[in-house]
């Protein structure tokens, strides 16, 4: 029996190693050295803290910008890169540096991690990974070092560059800009806004996609997945501007008070952010109730498999549209791009979406009861908390300690995704050694 505990599934491994790194990153943060006051920050603060910065969330109960010190910032920075790319991926990364082997084992784990159908070409793709990583994030934080650079100085310029490359690009939504501001003060700002925007693009796409585009003008094809992937992302973006421009146009709280430049940059922003960054340009809490519950649905939906962002992904989505389709136009098979999909991806999609719908609503049920607030604003952050969105109503500054541990099993289920945590905690799967006959029932 004991020697058991050494063969768990890459499931269970990928479940323990999250929760072990949450664990780790709440006790950092504990320690007197996170804060500004030098005060131990509550356990269940420092948990909420830590889960949300490695499951790449952004909500926060603490401002970050004023509440952690230097080396609190860092330590969340650090779980935020650890989170969005992935334990296993930063192991490979110093297995790589250290020459030493890829196990098989390894390569399973990396499978289950990545979302990959294969083994094959594994090791190289996280390769690509961290190139790309490193590339984009370096990149974007010497541009908003060189543009912050004339509102503070150099130094922290640099630092604010770093952070926020970081945490922009693996959809976390941290900000150092103090009192819960966010991007704000740049609704308008072309160059932090286009920066933003294509880091959130950029992680949430999926490194596979990222890593086909890099090759686009070598192999001049793309797989069904990047093109089901960028159809969907660039069609919920145009989508969403154009229903917040419409919504928020004559909102004095939000961009009635902006001119044409600054409706279109916060319209486009307030869209992209929903692919799970968490950033936000305008005050959430102020947007009109249709544009909220709008937001939702985009954040419900989310970003794309394998990527730093959750949700129950673009590709699921697409996936149920396209069914819905065929099913109307009669036609037996699901097509998508010239390709026909099997039942087992239409069930898949499926069993994802109910399940999420499922937590989210016993979610927000049981935070009604628990928390003081509207239901719109409930279930706008349980949505939030499951899609590892971040975005907030500002309910999260408020919950009790008991709301704040049920977000923090949404943010954890969210990012390592339903099915890994039902595999992870379900029993093995057996042969079935007999089917039943089927049977008719009467639909709709």
């Amino acid at each position: 029996m004991p020697s058991q505990w050494f063969k768990l599934s890459p499931p269970r491994i990928l479940v323990l190693g999250f929760a072990a790194i949450i664990l780790a990153g709440t006790l950092l943060l504990m320690t007197p050295l996170a804060t500004t006051t030098g005060e131990s920050l509550p356990f269940v603060d420092a948990l909420f803290t830590a889960t949300s910065a490695t499951c790449v969330t952004g909500l926060v109960v603490r401002d970050t910008g004023t509440y952690f010190s230097t080396f609190g910032q860092i330590v969340i920075m650090t779980l935020i890169q650890i989170g969005g790319l992935g334990f296993m991926t930063m192991a490979t990364l110093f297995s790589l540096v250290f020459k030493r082997r890829i196990s098989l084992r390894d390569r399973l784990l990396l499978q289950e991690a990545m979302n990959q159908n294969t083994m094959e070409g594994i090791v190289r793709l996280i390769r690509k990974v961290l190139m790309y990583s490193l590339v984009i994030e370096v990149s974007a934080a010497l541009l908003f070092a060189i543009r912050w650079a004339f509102d503070m100085p150099l130094g922290r310029a640099a630092y604010y560059g770093v952070f926020h490359a970081v945490s922009l690009f693996n959809n976390a939504g941290f900000d150092l800009f103090g009192n819960f501001h966010s991007l704000t003060g740049y609704v308008d700002d072309p160059l932090i806004n286009f920066v933003a925007m294509f880091l959130i693009v950029s992680g949430g796409l999926g490194f596979i996609v990222l890593s086909e585009l890099a090759d686009f003008r070598r192999s001049r094809k793309l797989s069904l997945h990047s093109k089901v992937v960028l159809s969907m992302t660039g069609s919920l973006i145009i989508i969403g501007a154009l229903v917040i421009f419409i919504f928020e146009f004559t909102n004095a709280k939000t961009m009635g008070s902006l001119d044409w430049s600054g409706k279109i940059w916060g319209s486009f922003f307030q869209s992209v952010t929903t692919r799970t960054a968490g950033a936000n340009s305008v005050d959430i809490g102020t947007l009109r109730q249709a544009t909220q519950f709008f937001i939702i649905i985009l954040m419900f939906i989310g970003a794309s498999p394998g990527s730093t962002g959750g949700g129950i992904k673009t590709t699921t989505f697409m996936i149920l549209v396209g069914a819905v389709i065929s099913m109307i136009r009669g036609r037996n098979d699901m097509v998508l791009f010239r390709y026909r999909l099997s039942q087992e991806r239409i069930f898949k999609a499926v069993t994802i979406t109910m399940l999420a719908l499922f937590l989210v609503i016993a979610a927000a049920m049981i935070l009604s009861t628990t928390e003081e607030a509207g239901f719109l604003s409930i279930l706008f952050e349980t949505t939030s908390a499951f899609a590892t969105v971040g975005l907030t109503m500002g309910l999260t500054l408020d919950l009790t300690d008991i709301g704040k541990i049920i977000l923090c099993f949404m943010m954890f289920t969210g990012r390592l995704g339903l099915l890994t945590l039902a595999y992870a905690l379900g029993p093995k799967k057996g042969k079935e050694l007999y089917r039943y006959p089927e049977g008719k029932m009467i639909i709709g």
